[in-house]
């Protein structure tokens, strides 16, 4: 058995070293590089989940893989707006991230009282069973080691009836735009790694990554099996990006 590492097979208990390598190198600059490699579209596509996801008071949230908390500060935003209208308990939204040097850079951003901040495996939650009301990951379920076992502790740490949201690279459908995407990606996102970060080799990792993760349908069916119900996906640019989301059964 292997687990992929960009277009490398390495051995599965190498890969989350390998990875929090990658991230460790480039979490100074993680914010910037996301703005300058998606013109700021990452912006877009984060509003769409948050208000997808519908934060409200009292709720707790699981932000898994939340690197330097973007989203979670858009969840806490908009669940205080919700308790401002109409009261209740403040929300409290746990980022979880594998990599201490990616929480350390979101701490330092700053955050709402209502943000806490953890480190952890996406694969083993250090979170009690039936805990939350909801659960996102954003562009980082493609780097564990274990898709379906990522799903499955999702699914754990959900109350029934929680929402899950799933963020990420996908696959393009239109041929002339997949041409323009590959050509984009595989030769220009490692320049401005290089240029930027000072790191191209950890950008053509994301790259490769990207292409070794389950499209569309492959991913609902995957959701499907780790106990998901009316799952569901929104492309995003055409399919570079996207939004499946499902409720824990």
């Amino acid at each position: 058995m292997s687990a992929s590492f960009g277009y490398r097979d390495v051995d599965p208990a190498d890969k989350p070293g390998l990875v929090r390598d990658v991230f460790e190198r480039v979490a100074r600059r993680y914010d910037l590089m996301n703005d300058l490699m998606s013109f700021g579209a990452h912006r877009l596509w984060k509003d769409a989940v948050a208000a997808r996801l519908n934060p409200q008071p009292g709720e707790t949230i699981i932000d898994c893989a939340g690197g330097t908390g973007d989203l979670a500060r858009r969840f806490a935003r908009l669940a205080a707006a919700a308790r401002d209208r109409r009261g209740g308990e403040a929300a409290r939204v746990v980022v979880v991230d594998y990599n201490a040097e990616m929480v350390g850079a979101g701490r330092a951003k700053g955050a709402p009282p209502e943000v806490a901040w953890a480190v952890g495996d996406a694969q083993r939650l250090p979170l009690p069973d039936a805990c939350a009301d909801a659960y996102c990951i954003a562009f980082g379920l493609r780097n564990v080691t274990d898709v379906a076992a990522a799903l499955a502790e999702a699914r754990r740490v959900l109350k029934p009836g929680g929402r899950y949201l799933c963020l990420e690279f996908s696959r393009v459908g239109a041929p002339a735009l997949r041409r323009l995407y590959d050509a984009y990606s595989m030769r220009i996102i490692p320049q401005i790694g290089a240029r930027v970060a000072g790191d191209p080799d950890a950008y053509q990792y994301l790259v490769e990554s990207i292409r070794r993760f389950p499209d569309q349908p492959r991913l609902a069916a995957m959701m499907g099996d780790a106990g998901f119900s009316r799952v569901g996906y929104t492309n995003f640019a055409g399919g570079v990006v996207a939004l499946h989301q499902g409720w824990a059964i």
